[in-house]
């Protein structure tokens, strides 16, 4: 969300960026804003006159009193009288317009930064850097359903009894791979400094709409009913929410907490072939990263936060790109988002597996998280996010990578360890 002052001090700025969004349905928000902003502020300003007039008369009153001016002194007393009807009808309308404005201001999407290109959909990201050596086997790479049941690793038809379409169960050998990719990347951010954390899995209604946009929340969100909860869609909604209402000492930023959790989505819309089996799902767990530091550091580290994934990705052999997220591509929060893209032999390209985003104060702002300076001045931090691995899908990406002639899957050095020391999966079924 963006400050006000600024929106009614650089309203061009603000038109510009919603039309490099390709949001000019939003345009007219902005002037209406401002009127609404205008006459808030004057309301406020009436109002603040006569709560000042008020205890002015109240000590007029005390010395007519004192004097024995009783007329003089019910003539002040009907004049407040009168000034506390006024005073009550302007809070009341000082609080509607500001509500108006709040709602308002929700759905202005967030300045996006210079860098970003300027495009109208994922179609015109604009690929950055790729990082290792994509590699096409001579050998078919099956469909990943297959390879995992192979390893009699996978029942959807199961899972579709228990829960419908959009949920599985894991097994064997796969359902191990899953939870030691989550444990080795656990243990890979620990040592880069990172505090380990588990959060809640599901976020009341005001942390939801701190942290996202209202579209972005009817797409994703599952709403408990009859409770004011949601469960997360990614385990930063509710890393972000931890710092709800607070204030931090400038000396103990940056906050870098790296988290685990489930993640439930309800993936709305049709999807393709190679969406099927464990790409896009209603459940999944994930290793996910996320900052609280001062402004001017963030661009630092949404670079390093990217970078990790990356290396990440590296050690368990695993070619990758990045991604810069056009305009049109970033949620309205967001300063700038890039995407890490992981090879498919299968499909001979790149997919989607993680995404690194800067959102300035924009979550800040709504939740009010700020930092106090030495000399006892507050700011709204910057918050970032970025996913380590969210397994399925990285299931995906690691088991065409690491897939053998022969139907085998080898396990990189780096994984041996949480695998029981196992260099070699052999599948038991053809």
């Amino acid at each position: 969300m963006l400050d006000i002052k600024f929106l009614r001090e650089n309203p061009d700025i603000v038109k510009q960026n919603i039309k490099n969004k390709f949001q000019e349905d939003k345009l007219a928000l902005v002037d209406e804003v401002i009127a609404l902003d205008a006459d808030a502020r004057k309301a406020q300003q009436e109002a603040d006159e006569l709560r000042a007039s008020r205890k002015k008369i109240s000590k007029q009153i005390g010395a007519l009193m004192g004097q024995g001016k009783k007329e003089e002194a019910e003539a002040k007393k009907a004049e407040v009288a009168q000034n506390a009807e006024r005073l009550a009808e302007l809070e009341v309308q000082e609080k509607e317009l500001q509500e108006k404005v709040r709602k308002i201001m929700m759905v202005i999407p967030n300045i996006i930064d210079p860098d970003v290109p300027i495009g109208k959909d994922d179609s015109e990201n604009v690929e950055l850097e790729k990082f290792g050596d994509p590699v096409i086997p001579d050998y078919e790479i099956p469909y990943h359903a297959q390879i995992m049941e192979s390893f009699s690793g996978l029942d959807i038809d199961a899972a579709g009894k228990v829960a419908g379409n959009g949920f599985y169960y894991l097994m064997g050998d796969i359902a191990r791979l899953h939870s030691a990719v989550i444990s080795y990347a656990r243990d890979f951010m620990i040592d880069r400094g990172f505090t380990y954390c588990i959060p809640p899995f599901m976020i009341r209604s005001n942390v939801v709409t701190g942290v996202m946009s209202f579209a972005e929340m009817d797409a994703m969100m599952y709403k408990i009913e009859g409770e004011d909860l949601y469960l997360i869609g990614t385990s930063e909604h509710s890393m972000i929410g931890k710092f709800i209402d607070t204030i931090t000492e400038e000396k103990e930023l940056p906050k870098t907490l790296t988290s685990y959790s489930p993640c439930f989505r309800k993936e709305k819309g049709a999807h393709g072939i190679e969406e099927r089996g464990v790409y896009r799902i209603h459940q999944f767990e994930k290793q996910e990263m996320i900052v609280v530091c001062k402004p001017e550091d963030s661009k630092a580290w949404f670079e390093k936060l990217w970078k990790n994934t990356v290396d990440l990705f590296r050690t368990l052999d695993i070619p990758v790109r990045t991604l810069e997220c056009c305009s049109g591509d970033l949620a309205d929060l967001k300063v700038r988002s890039v995407d890490v893209e992981a090879w498919s032999p299968r499909q001979q390209k790149y997919f989607e597996v993680g995404s690194c985003s800067n959102l300035g104060d924009a979550q800040a702002r709504r939740l009010q998280i700020r930092v106090r300076r030495e000399d006892g001045s507050k700011y709204f931090a910057h918050t970032l996010n970025n996913t380590v691995v969210a397994p399925p899908r990285m299931l995906i990406a690691f088991l065409e990578n690491n897939l053998q002639a022969d139907g085998s899957v080898r396990v990189p050095e780096a994984l041996r360890p949480y695998m029981g020391g196992k260099e070699l999966l052999v599948p038991n079924q053809k």
